[in-house]
């Protein structure tokens, strides 16, 4: 395979954010009288976007749209005081983003997690790494599977669809990447299992960060 670029997901692929999302989710559920969720729970709420996840999170209680818009506006306040809390690299990854890097790979972010906690999450995680690009949600775009942040990110690093890989955890990511074009590789050590990867059509499934470089090399 000759990759030049890669476009990654960012939760659940570069970035174990489970805890932080849930931890800032249940505290809205508490506001309600509802107990905590587990990590595990959200891990099959998360992936498109703050306000499916808190749709998603309140399975017991019918919230009406304005109380869900409330609720939507207490979580992003929590967020805002526990995303750098608990959230890190996944192991082995730090070193694969220098890896591919070193190699002279294109690298690049298309998540459905809103742009300015996106480009906060990776200056302070990867503060070395050079993202060509780096698409979160934003009005510029509509969310994945959409392909169009995708396509945007193919030609600024002026590359083929041929050349690139977009890589992810989940079915969103995967047919955001057909939806483009490209091939896919999703990773099991994310939020997703390899059942749901398997289905949606991945090219590649890889349970650890190194494999990713042998299969680019």
């Amino acid at each position: 395979m000759k990759i030049q670029g890669i476009i990654f997901d960012l939760d659940g692929t570069l970035l174990n954010t489970i805890e932080d999302l849930g931890d800032s989710v249940n505290e809205v559920r508490a506001l309600h009288g509802l107990p905590p969720l587990s990590p595990a729970q959200y891990k099959l709420k998360v992936g498109l976007g703050f306000k499916v996840l808190i749709e998603k999170s309140f399975p017991e209680k019918q919230l009406s749209e304005s109380e869900m818009e409330i609720a939507l506006q207490k979580f992003q306040e929590c967020y805002a005081r526990n995303y750098l809390k608990k959230t890190a690299p996944y192991p082995g990854i730090p070193d694969l983003l220098e890896g591919l890097q070193t190699m002279g790979i294109k690298l690049a972010v298309n998540t459905n997690k809103k742009q300015a906690y996106t480009e906060k999450l990776i200056q302070h995680n990867f503060p070395g790494i050079d993202f060509r690009d780096i698409i979160g949600e934003q009005p510029a775009y509509p969310k994945k599977p959409d392909p169009a942040a995708a396509i945007s990110i193919i030609n600024k690093m002026n590359l083929k669809s041929s050349e690139v890989i977009y890589i992810g955890d989940s079915k969103t990511d995967i047919e955001t990447g057909r939806n483009a074009g490209l091939d896919t590789l999703g990773v099991l050590w994310g939020f997703r299992d390899e059942a749901e990867l398997r289905s949606a059509g991945a090219t590649h499934i890889v349970s650890r960060p190194d494999e990713i470089l042998e299969l680019v090399r």
